[in-house]
């Protein structure tokens, strides 16, 4: 028997009939009142998840990062390891994981979204660092900075447009990526997918789902733009 195997499936009430008449439509209002906790438990989970997995890449992926700009023979190394564990299958990375973690826990999950955000959240810092015009380091090392004066005062700041990308774009990838989860039964919004097709292809609890799921990775990624042009001001005088 495998993991996935073992994991309960959520259970999710049926508010209407699950054929291929008109009683199963694809988007059903009825189906949102009479759901409506369980849909907020799995938006809330779904979030909290994705938010607890780029928070982690992050702190790991920014350290990674600087290593590889300070040391530049690293930077081979570090971006392959990251770009091999991006390269697993998802599924297949999520079976390796759970057997050490447990199969019915959200940390095997966590762990596998993690190791796929680090490989954007670490190309994207490093590209942002890389990019900090090399005048601009002389004349901060000709004012007396040494190199982690340098890179707390001026070289991270600069490099925020380029940090803030690669976050929006491993919360995005992270948003789609925890659905995976609803294989063990903790997916978020992927259980509601998942248990639809269970339910006998229960097209609205599949489509609300969906619908849910790309309208979160829009609002986070509105979000983290928004906070990206209150951070770096001087990106938009330039461009204007």
């Amino acid at each position: 028997m495998s993991f996935l195997s073992r994991a309960p499936a959520p259970a999710w009430p049926l508010a209407a009939p699950a054929d291929e008449g008109p009683g199963n439509p694809w988007f059903s209002w009825r189906y949102v009142h009479d759901n409506a906790d369980d849909i907020l438990s799995a938006v809330q989970f779904h979030s909290s998840l994705t938010a607890r997995a780029v928070i982690i890449a992050l702190v790991v992926a920014l350290p990674l990062a600087i290593v590889a700009y300070w040391w530049r023979p690293l930077t081979g190394p570090i971006l392959a390891l990251s770009g091999v564990l991006y390269t697993i299958p998802s599924l297949a990375l999520l079976a390796m994981v759970a057997p050490a973690v447990g199969t019915t826990s959200d940390a095997s999950v966590l762990i596998a979204l993690v190791l796929y955000a680090l490989l954007v959240l670490v190309r994207n810092t490093l590209a942002g660092l890389t990019q900090v015009p090399a005048e601009v380091r002389d004349a901060a090392s000709g004012m007396g900075y040494g190199r982690l004066g340098l890179l707390l005062r001026i070289e991270l700041p600069l490099a925020l447009p380029g940090i803030l990308t690669g976050l929006r774009l491993a919360t995005v990838s992270t948003v789609a990526l925890v659905t995976v989860g609803a294989m063990i039964g903790k997916g978020g919004l992927g259980d509601l997918i998942l248990g639809g097709f269970g339910d006998n292809f229960y097209k609205a609890k599949i489509m609300t789902g969906a619908i849910l799921c790309v309208a979160l990775a829009l609002v986070l990624d509105l979000a983290l733009a928004g906070l990206g042009r209150l951070l770096t001001p001087w990106s938009r005088e330039r461009r204007a």
